[in-house]
């Protein structure tokens, strides 16, 4: 909270290409911080960065997520849900960040405010289909690697991984299906970044068929 007990906003705002303007993201959010009686304390912006990049990638979303951390801010506000991300995979983990650190969110177009008892409602609800797909693509991943060790590779030469290889392997898939993002799953996995990347396209692959 600031000095007068007003909630401490950082608002975020991302445009795909640089012919594009955050001007009127910023305006509106500015605008419905003001009406709240909320204080703005940084603006964290991203101009001509894809949603499809990760937080490395995005170097105003990754400064705000270390605010978020470091609890110098109390609400996140984004003009949309699609300025935060283009997978409900990143949007859950985004999520989960704000809720461990007891952030709260708004979006301006979707009119979620988890401030509010109902916001509080939709978050807990998204929760719950976050612990779906993390099932799902769970459920798919074990049974691709079981066909797999059963069928071999394509090639028709058996899979042999070194045991310390597969227990890594596993434990990467572990940490991205609960939400953790490539480079810090690669942080604590002691790994490339590559070869995090490489293990979530093989992720998804399962999860598509």
């Amino acid at each position: 909270m600031s000095q007068n007990g007003a909630k401490r906003v950082g608002i975020y705002a991302r445009v795909s290409t640089d012919g594009q303007t955050v001007d009127n993201q910023l305006a509106g959010l500015r605008e419905a911080v003001e009406r709240r009686g909320w204080v703005v304390v940084e603006e964290f912006v991203d101009a001509g960065i894809s949603g499809a990049k990760g937080r490395s990638e995005r170097p105003g979303l990754d400064r705000m997520m270390k605010a978020v951390t470091r609890r110098e801010i109390d609400v996140v506000a984004a003009w949309s849900v699609d300025r935060l991300g283009r997978s409900l995979q990143d949007l859950v983990g985004f999520l989960g960040e704000l809720k461990a650190a007891g952030v709260d969110l708004y979006l301006h177009v979707q009119a979620v405010d988890t401030t509010t008892p109902a916001g509080r409602a939709l978050f807990q609800m998204l929760g719950v289909f976050a612990e779906f797909e993390r099932s799902i693509i769970v459920e798919r991943v074990n049974a691709g690697i079981a066909r797999a060790r059963t069928q071999g590779t394509k090639s028709g030469k058996p899979i042999g991984r070194p045991p310390l290889a597969s227990e890594r392997d596993a434990a990467i898939r572990a940490s991205l299906a609960a939400g953790v993002g490539i480079v810090k799953t690669a942080r604590l996995h002691k790994t490339g970044v590559s070869v995090v990347q490489r293990i979530r396209s093989e992720i998804a692959a399962v999860a598509a068929e």
